[in-house]
């Protein structure tokens, strides 16, 4: 069963890109495996509320509160949040920045014009608000404005988004049914990929959601699974991820799945190639290799090496 579902979603990817929205064809080439070329991505959890150590790596990438231009997306909320400037103040309130501008399409033919895109070209940032991903997806794949995000990139940006807006920077689009964020593999399969051959969940422990993963990445070992906690991020910048927050991030590797990594630890370093079960969990600082697919290794302070506090 599991695998006729998995089939099915790729059944579906195809012929979404056989009757894409318009006739954009939107350039993700790269010699990354996962992650951008140029550019970081700051993928959110979701209720990330003030967590300093997310908000301030925001504000750096995008170029300092000063130089900073910021245009936050917010189709994820509906036709609603286009009259609703709560998540540009929230942006300005949390990070200081004064030019934030929202963004939000009436409809597609507008989100393919060249005056919709003009505030993306003059942007150090981008944020994707939370509510349901397929709207993200209605609203810009295979767009001129899809295009734009991706040059964002490409100019050394950052693209940011939480909970939702987590979710549709994956290439894989996971809960992306219009029914409900419950079905896992729904309606809506393909995301805007700035994390290319990707499936990202969030509130993962919050919601108990932290096993969802595991038998479609099991079935689909090409892709990397990303699992993040509400108030947690990962910043990855080309093949390089690392955890910013309070929380875990979860990684769903083939290799780890099925249980043919090896862990080996030495007294100055540790390296881990796959833990003693189907999850690999990551705290703030950790960073992990996502084309090689293993922690990179923190070295270690021995007590011999270790300075007491009085001398």
């Amino acid at each position: 069963m599991k695998k006729i579902l998995f089939i099915t979603a790729l059944i579906s990817i195809r012929i979404s890109a056989l009757i894409a929205q318009t006739p954009v064809t939107v350039n993700q080439k790269s010699t990354t495996r996962h992650g951008p070329e140029k550019g970081s991505l700051l993928i959110i959890g979701g209720n990330v509320g003030s967590t300093y150590s997310v908000w301030s790596k925001f504000v750096e990438l995008a170029g300092g509160k000063e130089k900073a231009h910021i245009v936050v997306v917010t189709a994820a909320g509906g036709d609603s949040a286009l009259y609703d400037n709560k998540s540009v103040d929230e942006v300005k309130k949390q990070t200081g920045i004064k030019d934030v501008v929202l963004l939000h399409p009436k409809s597609l033919a507008e989100a393919n014009s060249d005056k919709f895109v003009a505030s993306i070209k003059k942007a150090t940032g981008i944020y994707f608000i939370g509510g349901r991903q397929w709207r993200i997806a209605d609203a810009y794949l295979n767009t001129l404005a899809h295009q734009a995000f991706l040059d964002v990139l490409a100019r050394g940006g950052v693209i940011a988004g939480s909970s939702a807006g987590a979710s549709i920077q994956g290439s894989f689009l996971w809960r992306g049914d219009t029914k409900g964020a419950q079905i896992l593999i729904g309606d809506h399969t393909q995301g805007l990929a700035f994390l290319k051959n990707s499936a990202i969940d969030q509130h993962l422990l919050k919601r108990n959601r932290q096993f969802d993963l595991v038998d479609f990445i099991r079935t689909a070992p090409e892709l990397i699974g990303i699992g993040l906690d509400e108030a947690t991020a990962i910043v990855v910048q080309q093949d390089t991820l690392e955890v910013l927050g309070k929380s875990y991030a979860v990684i769903y590797d083939y290799q780890t799945i099925v249980g043919e990594g090896k862990m080996r630890v030495n007294k100055d370093i540790e390296e881990y190639s796959a833990p003693a079960g189907p999850l690999l969990f990551l705290s703030e600082g950790q960073k992990y290799d996502l084309k090689n697919r293993k922690v990179i290794p923190a070295r270690q302070i021995s007590a011999i090496q270790a300075v007491p506090a009085n001398q």
